[in-house]
């Protein structure tokens, strides 16, 4: 595992999203890139990913990418890589970048599960360790999460930060595919949060470009991924 930076921006915020429940945490990193002009300035080495990069637009994107807007000093963290079975050593690695740039706090995007099949618009809730930024989104109209199961890279780094000021921004989604409304009420929710004059009317017609753009990337990934299995059987079989 290696975090390699070619800057160091000092106490940034880290809002990180990895492809999980609707890839909320992937859509909304995706928007927050684009949208706030960052620059890639470092990205996370891991053995166990799939030796693999995306091209999109003549461009690579790496499994792993380390995004900074200098106007808001924010650090985004953008996966487009499956994480399953390596959640504990990522959690590891934002520990590492927090304390090498000595964040003042980590917002982690998640998505959960919802019954509530019918309703129009996702509900989004919040989670929180520091009582300043619990207020902030009290202050904003969020509800707090009171009960629930928290898995995959959020789940462990709520348990492995020390006092680290973390933030959670869950979102409701119906299922495993890209959910493109769930990640726009994220969005807003960041907006307000941080302050960063986000002009949310375009916010859902955005969204669905980067879920359709985000669900080719993931969909070759795992093209990829499956290659690679294959070819493990074939040199031991």
């Amino acid at each position: 595992m290696e975090v390699i930076l070619k800057k160091k921006p000092k106490s940034p915020t880290i809002i990180e999203g990895f492809p999980g429940f609707g890839l909320i945490g992937t859509i909304t990193t995706e928007f927050l890139i684009d949208h706030l002009k960052t620059e890639q300035i470092g990205k996370i080495m891991m053995d166990e990913l799939p030796p693999m990069v995306a091209i999109h637009d003549s461009k690579v994107v790496e499994p792993m990418g380390i995004f900074y807007s200098k106007k808001y000093n924010l650090i985004i963290l953008h996966v487009i890589s499956p994480v399953t079975g390596i959640e504990w050593k990522i959690s590891k690695a934002l520990a590492q970048l927090a304390k090498m740039l000595k964040a003042k706090e980590i917002i982690s995007i998640e998505g959960v599960g919802s019954v509530n099949v019918g309703t129009k618009d996702p509900r989004t809730f919040y989670y929180a360790n520091a009582q300043k930024n619990i207020k902030k989104f009290s202050k904003i109209g969020i509800e707090p999460l009171k009960e629930g199961i928290i898995m995959g890279v959020t789940g462990t780094v709520l348990v492995s930060m020390g006092n680290m000021p973390i933030s959670c921004i869950f979102a409701e989604t119906h299922s495993e595919l890209p959910d493109s409304k769930a990640a726009a009420r994220v969005i807003e929710a960041l907006d307000k949060y941080l302050g960063l004059k986000v002009d949310s009317k375009p916010l859902l017609k955005q969204a669905e470009v980067f879920e359709s753009k985000i669900k080719g990337i993931l969909s070759k990934s795992k093209e990829s991924k499956g290659l690679q299995d294959k070819k493990k059987l074939s040199y031991v079989g």
